[in-house]
């Protein structure tokens, strides 16, 4: 699974990476959630940036809300399961990141983590998109982050991971002559020595709160709590 996500990085380090242009108003994200619109990079329009929104709505749903339950495509089935198969054959895209979110039950809590490159570098999640028309005409661009199974060093967070994209694999990522087998090649699990992870601050548990300290180290006690050997 990948619920939650950041992008923090500055634009003009996003524009290098990437080879795009960033906009004037470009505003750093510490806590992305579903429903939210973030920068995409289409295979439609691989030299720029696409502002999406998290959720992937199938050109043939009958309304929005079909985009609250897909956020996330398994890469297991995503050739051939319904909402997925046929934005995976045309409609793919690079969903700029530079760390996700996990969490983990411990007792009776859930401890969020975060998950980045062990450069801290930005990097892409392999996605999919696809464009839905509500009854006004208007368009909405939505998409979905893909995952598959995770690495040795995450399965001790979560049994998934998002696929991440080499930046080798990324502009073959968004070509439009790949095959099916060369599109499941690309969704292995990203390598286990060039990841870390660490214990996230919990103000990063409300999807409403977007601010640094989303991101930062937990503390080994939060103000206001008491610590005991005997816990």
């Amino acid at each position: 699974m990948c619920t939650r996500y950041s992008l923090t990085k500055n634009k003009e380090l996003i524009s290098k990476r990437f080879g795009v242009s960033s906009p004037e108003s470009w505003k750093a994200r510490y806590n992305v959630a579903s429903g939210q619109t973030m920068p995409v990079i289409t295979n439609r329009r691989a030299d720029e940036l696409s502002f999406f929104s998290w959720g992937l709505i199938p050109n043939w749903s009958l309304d929005e809300s079909a985009g609250n339950n897909l956020i996330n495509a398994k890469a297991e089935n995503i050739l051939s399961k319904a909402p997925f198969k046929q934005a995976i054959k045309s409609q793919r895209c690079l969903i700029l990141s530079d760390g996700y979110f996990e969490w983990k039950r411990i007792g009776k809590n859930k401890v969020p983590y975060r998950i980045t490159l062990s450069n801290d570098e930005i990097f892409a999640f392999a996605g999919i998109w696809d464009y839905w028309e509500n009854s006004k005409g208007e368009i909405i661009n939505s998409f979905a982050i893909i995952t598959t199974t995770a690495n040795k060093l995450l399965s001790e967070i979560n049994d998934r991971m998002p696929v991440i994209l080499t930046p080798e694999n990324e502009k073959k990522w968004l070509s439009d002559k790949l095959t099916d087998q060369e599109i499941l090649s690309f969704l292995q699990p990203y390598d286990t020595e060039k990841m870390s992870y660490y214990q996230a601050h919990k103000v990063v548990n409300s999807s409403e709160y977007d601010y640094p300290e989303c991101i930062q180290v937990a503390p080994k006690i939060y103000p206001g709590e008491s610590f005991s050997l005997f816990e």
